[in-house]
Formats: structure tokens, C-alpha cells, sequence
């Protein structure tokens, strides 16, 4: 990682207005380094340049911070219990607790191997209070364990919104929130008003903006946890996404 993945990382936070300290950007590099290294034996990335990882993984992560900070405000307290379902090479989990280290974070998988990478970052950054979590969304929501335990659900590049409801929504504790990343998301928010009201949500607000320095469009959307998910919910594994609500 050279001076071009710093510069990139200092101004794009700045205009996010998310900012970062060098510690934060060391944090970074590290994590960058070891996202392309690993990313030459197993598949977890197409974006291996520096300011394509900075840009498109972690500054459009780190986008979620306000979100974040306001959910601890709202709750009182900063070790908020926070899900990244479906986290993949770990964004936006990782990024977001490397910037709010006080979370309690889970990031949820169904790949083993990929999990086992996010235990070596965060061995290597020293993250604490940080859990790998091994299954499909659908199994681990009705697992008591996990079921209505976690403050935040995030999901980022996942599934459609309908079927990422299904996966998160019973998640997250009443009082909670679901917040998702999407890209265009017009047609998927009107597509998931009988999901989000049947899992227990109601969507509180929708922001939608370009990536900074980017064409990029982005959408952030807060589903807030009314009331418990029926106990129905989630279907068995497979099932939402061949059939969404």
C-alpha cells in the first residue's frame, strides 16, 4: 500500500465527514494488505487496488459511522451489540468497529474459510469484542443465541431488500434497527413494504447520495424494529430468496 491509499483515505473521510486519525489509516493499510494477500488464494474480492479498496470497501463502509453513533446515542450506551450479516471480506463490520471500537461486534457468515480470514484481521488490528459466527442468516435468526439479541443488523451487497429483511429483521432486538447499504433502491423499497411490516419493521428513513469522489450511487436504509418478529420468521434456508415475502 503506497501514499496514493493515505491521501485517498484522509480527503474521501474528510468529505464523509467521517474523520480519521493516522492510527486509523494504519489500522487500514493493515487490513488492506492482508485483504489482496488472501485475495490471491481465495475469492474475496474484485477490487484489489489501493484506492479502489479504499474508495469502494471501507470509505463506503465507514459511510454508516453517523448511523452507528446515533443508534449508541439513541440507546444510551456505546457498546451497542452490532450484526454484519452476510460480511464476506468484512465490510461494512470491521471498518465500523475500527472507528467505534467500543461496539460489541458479530459477523455472521456462511462460509467458513472467509470467517476464518476476519479472525486473523482482527487478531492483527486487535480488535476485542469481536465474534465470527458460522451459519446462514435464516438458521442463526431462529437460534435463540442470536434471535431479537443485537441493537443493529447491517447487511451490505447481500440480497434484494425483501429477502434481506428476512435475514435481518429477526435479528435485531425491538427498539433495534435494520440498517441496510444498497445501491439504487426505488424499486426495492417499494418491493419489501409487506416484509418490512410483517417482520416487525417500518421503515424510518431512506438517504441516498453519491459516493464522495465517485459516480456511485448509494442508498442507507434504517428499518426500525417495532414490535417482535413472528416466531414463523425466518422461513427455513433457501426460502426467502426463492420466494421473498
Amino acid at each position: 500500500m503506497n501514499e496514493e491509499f493515505n491521501e485517498v483515505m484522509n480527503e474521501a473521510s474528510g468529505t464523509i465527514e467521517v474523520p480519521l486519525t493516522a492510527e486509523d489509516i494504519n489500522a487500514f493499510r493493515i487490513y488492506a494488505d492482508m485483504l489482496v494477500e488472501k485475495n490471491k488464494v481465495m475469492n474475496l474480492t474484485a477490487i484489489t487496488d489501493d484506492k479502489g479498496i479504499a474508495m469502494l470497501h471501507f470509505i463506503d463502509s465507514l459511510t454508516l459511522v453517523p448511523y452507528i453513533r446515533a443508534e449508541q446515542q439513541r440507546s444510551g450506551k456505546a457498546d451497542i451489540r452490532i450484526t454484519d450479516v452476510g460480511t464476506g471480506a468484512g465490510f461494512p463490520g470491521i471498518p465500523l468497529k475500527i472507528l467505534n471500537p467500543d461496539i460489541d461486534l458479530t459477523l455472521m457468515d456462511s462460509l467458513a474459510k472467509r470467517l476464518k480470514f476476519l479472525d486473523e484481521v482482527c487478531g492483527a488490528l486487535d480488535l476485542t469484542r469481536t465474534a465470527t459466527v458460522h451459519g446462514r442468516a435464516e438458521d442463526l435468526g431462529r437460534n435463540s443465541r442470536y434471535r431479537e439479541k443485537f441493537d443493529v443488523a447491517t447487511a451490505r451487497a447481500v440480497a434484494s431488500l425483501p429477502v434481506l429483511c428476512e435475514y435481518c429483521l429477526p435479528l435485531v432486538a425491538p427498539g433495534g434497527a435494520f440498517i441496510a447499504m444498497k445501491g439504487h433502491s426505488e424499486e426495492e423499497i417499494k418491493a419489501s413494504a409487506h416484509a418490512v411490516i410483517e417482520l416487525g419493521g417500518t421503515i424510518e428513513k431512506v438517504d441516498q447520495f453519491d459516493l464522495a469522489g465517485t459516480d456511485n450511487r448509494r442508498s442507507v436504509i434504517v428499518i426500525r424494529k417495532v414490535r417482535p418478529t413472528p416466531a414463523k420468521y425466518p422461513r427455513k434456508a433457501g426460502v426467502p430468496s426463492k420466494s421473498p415475502l
